[in-house]
């Protein structure tokens, strides 16, 4: 009998995370008008934002990086509680986060910012108080791992630097570049060792780094593509659903194999799952935030 593999494919990645909001049109004038996401698909309840379409240069169509369904008049994610703290959007290059700097600052935003040594991040919140980071990773070579684990920091960015680089890109685009995609998401969790449980034990994501309330898994070697943290949730139960935050999220796969054997670990750890079809699986995290897992 063949033993189910115990850690996720390394191609694995954080695909489109739907974020609950309460009035569509003001989401909307901030991803589009602020951020420069690009209307994909649209309802009156749910919008799709991705970035630039590169198809046209032999690329990808446009990916689809956030939905936005609309709850009308939902209050705020309370303070203390689990869900989202925030997701991570990936630029492809230092002048696009300068760019991106550049607009946000121009837009009056209030703007948080840590250099992790892996990455550089601006950190914001939307209308309903959806946390995001904008970020650009560095080079993998550069990254330092010590026993499986990956070096970061919350070191200060360096501004000057990265809006000089913003200012001196050739294309001052007003939508999100080709290439840019969902790096991580990051939640808030009520335990620690029960999250390691489940993405690591279960799902198979490697755990890269760990400090004190905090843990980031990835597959193939990123840095992380969830962190979970317990600062503003410890003990704390599932999120509530009739208030902005987090919806979903999609864990992609690259193929049916893949899945399968997340599917046999889930089973043999007796986590309940929804069969959607042969390509995804739906599964709720132990704060029951909902994960789909696709190929």
């Amino acid at each position: 009998m063949t033993q189910t593999p115990t850690s996720i494919h390394p191609d694995t990645h954080i695909g489109l995370v739907t974020l609950r909001v309460a009035d569509l049109e003001r989401a909307l004038n901030f991803y589009q008008g602020i951020l420069g996401f690009q209307s994909i698909e649209q309802t009156p309840d749910v919008a799709i934002l991705g970035a630039q379409d590169d198809s046209t240069t032999g690329g990808r169509k446009a990916t689809s990086l956030l939905a936005l369904q609309k709850l009308t008049g939902a209050p705020p994610q309370p303070y203390r509680s689990t869900g989202l703290y925030h997701v991570a959007i990936l630029l492809p290059t230092r002048p696009d986060l300068g760019r991106a700097l550049i607009r946000m600052a121009e837009a009056g935003l209030e703007i948080g910012q840590g250099d992790h040594l892996v990455s550089e991040a601006l950190y914001i919140s939307d209308p309903d108080g959806n946390g995001l980071e904008i970020y650009r990773d560095r080079p993998r070579d550069t990254w330092n791992w010590s026993n499986s684990m990956v070096k970061m920091a919350a070191d200060p960015v360096d501004i000057a630097g990265l809006i000089e680089e913003g200012r001196r890109e050739e294309v001052q685009w007003q939508i999100l570049p080709a290439g840019t995609r969902v790096g991580h998401i990051h939640l808030r969790v009520g335990d620690i060792s029960q999250a390691e449980h489940f993405y690591h034990d279960i799902l198979g994501f490697a755990v890269t780094a760990s400090m004190p309330g905090a843990l980031f898994v990835s597959a193939g070697g990123y840095h992380h593509h969830i962190g979970m943290n317990t600062w503003q949730s410890r003990g704390a139960g599932a999120a509530p659903q009739n208030t902005a935050g987090l919806q979903s999220f999609v864990i992609a796969l690259p193929n049916r194999d893949a899945l399968a054997e997340v599917r046999a670990r889930l089973a043999a750890h007796d986590i309940a799952v929804q069969e959607e079809d042969e390509d995804m699986i739906i599964v709720a995290d132990p704060w029951r935030n909902r994960v789909e897992l696709k190929v």
